[in-house]
C-alpha cells in the first residue's frame, strides 16, 4: 500500500483594536485597512479556520522532497473552491446569455454543464466531495 506525506493546515485569525478619527464610517474601515502596524496583535483560537489540506506528496515523510500531488478540491480551502466555481458558473452565465442573444435553443452540452455546475455547488456547500462526471469547467 502506497505511503503519502499529507500537510494540512488551518488559518489562525490575528485581530487587533484601534481607534481611528474619521469622517465616516467608511473612512475609518479604510484607515484601519491601510493601517499595517500589528504591534499587539492578538489570536483567536476560538476563530480558528477550518483544517484543509495544503500539500500531498508521494512517500513516507516527503513533503516538499518531491514533486506535490494534486489536492482533490474537496479537501482544499473552502473560499478557493467556492472562487473556483464563481469562475464556472460565469461562464455558463455567458453560455446562456449567447443562446438568448443569439434565439438558439439551449444545446445538450450547455444542460450538461449547468447541470453539473449546480450539483458541485451543492457539494461545496454540503462539505462533500465533486459530483463525478465529465462535464467539469466550461471550456
Amino acid at each position: 500500500m502506497p505511503n503519502f506525506t499529507i500537510e494540512t493546515s488551518y488559518h489562525l485569525p490575528a485581530y487587533r483594536h484601534r481607534t481611528y478619527s474619521a469622517k465616516t464610517v467608511a473612512e475609518a474601515c479604510r484607515l484601519a485597512i491601510d493601517d499595517d502596524n500589528w504591534d499587539g496583535e492578538k489570536l483567536s483560537y476560538e476563530s480558528a479556520g477550518e483544517t484543509f489540506v495544503s500539500g500531498i506528496w508521494q512517500g513516507r515523510d516527503a513533503a516538499y522532497a518531491g514533486s506535490p500531488i494534486a489536492i482533490p478540491s474537496q479537501f482544499g480551502k473552502a473560499i478557493e473552491r467556492k472562487a473556483q466555481h464563481f469562475e464556472i458558473l460565469l461562464g455558463l452565465l455567458k453560455l446562456l446569455l449567447a443562446d438568448v442573444q443569439s434565439a438558439r435553443a439551449s444545446s445538450d452540452e450547455w444542460i450538461g454543464r449547468a447541470a453539473w455546475a449546480v450539483a458541485r455547488g451543492e457539494a461545496i456547500i454540503a462539505g462533500a466531495r465533486d459530483p463525478d462526471g465529465q462535464h467539469g469547467p466550461a471550456a
